[in-house]
This record gives structure tokens, C-alpha cells and sequence, in this order.
């Protein structure tokens, strides 16, 4: 690991997140959401770090699924975009992962199935999110059907929240109301929690509750800061500055020159880029850590380099750590300023950067 720019993440901090939802759902079962790798944190790495403690996983596709059983994940399974066509069944069968059902094409392909698949399936209502699922009126048909397949052997029902995020909207209680609606006197278990109904909807806990962005240090919610929420951030990016150079008033830095040196002062090049997933979009003025301090970028990002003012940290040399976002610099101050959310940029963080992993046990499992 010669280029100086990597990801660190921390596996003390992932189940430190992992308490704050036995805390507020204490009496719900817990599917860890691992999807896109593990939120950009590695799919392995989080699945295993995490399955001494929480019930199943959910992940985006059979490919993901596949990978956390080739990894020696036994736990329950989940493939929330469900599958995608029938040829599809057999594996599903074979690594035993469970599928959520949303569409007309997956009940008809059920129905032809063969009875010694014995498949687990998530029947998806779509409750208001207008994305996936069956609408509330075609849930009877649509369970009639799965237990009439011979291809199924347990049905679970399921949704999503739209809107949880902002805890003022109506839109969320309407959602659970009519998800207890729908599910009432079925007996079968029930999930609709997603991070923010975990954390501000406690009536949407259920019998399982699935926590994503808040595993991973992230505040899900639009009013309330991961610190305030006792989360504490999984992955912090880092890299060192590899130039420090005097400017002078004028000098224009970087592609375009779109950014001009306002004063004679230092500026700072650091190892990372597009090209690690750092936002191309990031304007001039997001806050990088320079040696513990905020500093502004200034300048366009490039694919393996930024710019850095370095007026508040003239003592600032080649070699001195930079933090991108993480331990000391929210990733949602990060991804205010490129005009994102922090999923996004936790989900794009290339293949190029190492992930070092600190705080791990010996055994995961523990």
C-alpha cells in the first residue's frame, strides 16, 4: 500500500451501532441491511463482524447473497429486490436465501415451480412508497397465491417507509397504518422499520426491524446529527498531503482554474480523488481534516488528487494525515457540500482504496 489513501473501518464502532437498535427495538429480530457491499464498507467483512448478533441480512441480489454464503454466513438471508426471473429459483433453493415477492411475474413463476424448492419469501406491500410491492387490495390475492404454491414453505410480510427520514411528515404514520392494516389477524411476521422508523417510530418495530445507514455511523434522519444520535461513523477515509506549495495572490489552482489564491498562501495537494470515490461535485469550501483541523478544499477535485487551503495550517507538511470524512468530520457535512447523501458516498468508495480494518476481535462471532 504505497499511495497513502485508504478507508479505515472500524469494527468496534459497527457494533457499537449495532447496540443503539437492540436499544430501541429490544424486542425485534434484526436483519442487517449489507447491500452494495456492505454500504461500501465490504460485504464479508460487515456480515461477519456482525453475525454473532443480529438474525439475518439483507442484500440487494442473488450475487450478494451467494457471496455472504461462500464467506461461511449461515444466518437467514433476504434478497430485497427479490429474484429476477424463474431460471433464478433453483439457487435460491440451494443457498437457501429468501426472496421478496413485489411483482405479478414472481407469483406466476412461483406457481410453476417445482414443490421441492421449499422457498422462504417476503410478500413486499407497497404502502405509499409507490416503488415496489403489491397495493394494499391485491394482498389477499397475492398470499392466497403463495400458499397455494407448493414451491413455499414460509410466508413473511414486509414494507418500506418513504418518508421516515423527515419525522414530521404524515405520510409515515399513514404508511403504518396501513401496512397493521393489511397484516392484521394473518399471524405472520411482520418488518416495515427501516433506520428511522428504528429511531423515531417505535410503533413500526414489529417482529423485525432491518437497520442500513445507522449501522454504519449515519444519521438517517433530516434534524438529528449522528452524534446525537450515539452513532459513531464505521468508516473514515484518510490519505496524507504529498505536496505543500506557496501561492501567490491570483494564481488560479487546479482543472478550469475556477478557484484564484485570494492572498499569497500555502497550498496543500492530497492522495485521493473521483477516481476513490471522493465527489467530483464537492465545491470549493468542504471541510477536509488537515492534522485534526477543518480546512476548505478549493479547486476542482481530480480523479487521484485535491487542492487544500492551508492558511489556518501554515505549519502543514508533506506527509500529515488527512481525513476526508469519519473520526472527527461528519460524512454528512461532506455530502451537504457535493450535493449528496452520505450513503452515496460511502457506497462509492472504489475498489482502489484498501479497507484497514481496527477494533476487530479475534472472533467476530463473540
Amino acid at each position: 500500500m504505497s499511495r497513502p489513501a485508504r478507508a479505515q473501518v472500524d469494527a468496534g464502532a459497527l457494533r457499537h451501532n449495532l447496540q443503539q437498535v437492540r436499544l430501541r427495538a429490544p424486542r425485534a429480530r434484526i436483519m442487517a441491511v449489507v447491500k452494495a457491499d456492505g454500504y461500501g464498507h465490504g460485504l464479508a467483512w460487515v456480515a461477519r463482524t456482525l453475525s454473532g448478533n443480529v438474525d439475518a441480512f439483507g442484500v440487494s441480489s442473488m450475487e450478494e447473497g451467494i457471496q455472504l454464503r461462500e464467506a461461511g454466513i449461515t444466518h437467514p438471508i433476504c434478497l430485497l429486490e427479490g429474484f429476477f426471473s424463474a431460471d433464478e429459483l433453483p439457487l435460491l433453493a440451494k443457498h437457501k436465501l429468501a426472496s421478496a415477492i413485489h411483482e405479478e411475474s414472481q407469483l406466476k413463476a412461483l406457481a410453476h415451480a417445482s414443490p421441492s424448492l421449499k422457498l422462504s419469501v417476503w410478500l413486499k406491500i407497497d404502502t405509499g412508497m409507490h416503488r415496489l410491492g403489491f397495493a394494499p387490495a391485491s394482498v389477499p390475492d397475492a398470499l392466497k397465491r403463495l400458499r397455494g404454491s407448493s414451491a413455499v414453505a414460509e410466508v413473511r410480510l414486509m414494507s418500506h417507509f418513504a418518508r421516515a427520514d423527515i419525522p414530521s411528515d404524515p405520510e409515515t404514520k399513514s404508511q403504518l397504518d396501513c401496512f397493521l392494516a393489511c397484516t392484521a389477524g394473518l399471524d405472520l411476521e411482520s418488518s416495515l422499520a427501516n433506520s428511522s422508523g428504528i429511531l423515531v417510530w417505535p410503533q413500526s418495530h414489529l417482529d423485525w426491524v432491518r437497520p442500513g445507514i445507522m449501522l454504519y455511523g449515519a444519521s438517517p434522519l433530516t434534524q438529528l446529527s449522528a452524534a446525537q444520535l450515539d452513532l459513531k461513523p464505521v468508516m473514515t477515509l484518510q490519505t496524507t498531503l504529498i505536496a505543500v506549495h506557496p501561492r501567490c495572490k491570483g494564481d488560479a489552482i487546479g482543472y478550469g482554474g475556477d478557484w484564484r489564491c485570494p492572498e499569497d498562501m500555502p497550498v496543500g495537494v492530497a492522495a485521493i480523488g473521483y477516481g476513490d470515490g471522493y465527489p467530483r461535485h464537492a465545491t470549493s469550501g468542504t471541510p477536509v481534516l488537515v492534522n485534526g483541523n477543518r480546512v476548505p478544499l478549493i479547486g476542482r477535485v481530480s480523479m487521484d488528487m485535491i487542492t487544500l487551503d492551508l492558511r489556518t495550517q501554515p505549519q502543514a507538511k508533506v506527509g500529515d494525515p488527512v481525513v476526508l470524512w469519519g473520526q472527527g468530520l461528519p460524512i454528512e457535512d461532506v455530502a451537504k457540500n457535493a450535493g449528496t447523501i452520505a450513503y452515496e458516498l460511502m457506497c462509492h468508495v472504489t475498489e482502489r482504496i484498501p479497507r484497514v480494518v481496527i477494533n476487530q476481535q479475534k472472533n467476530s462471532q463473540d
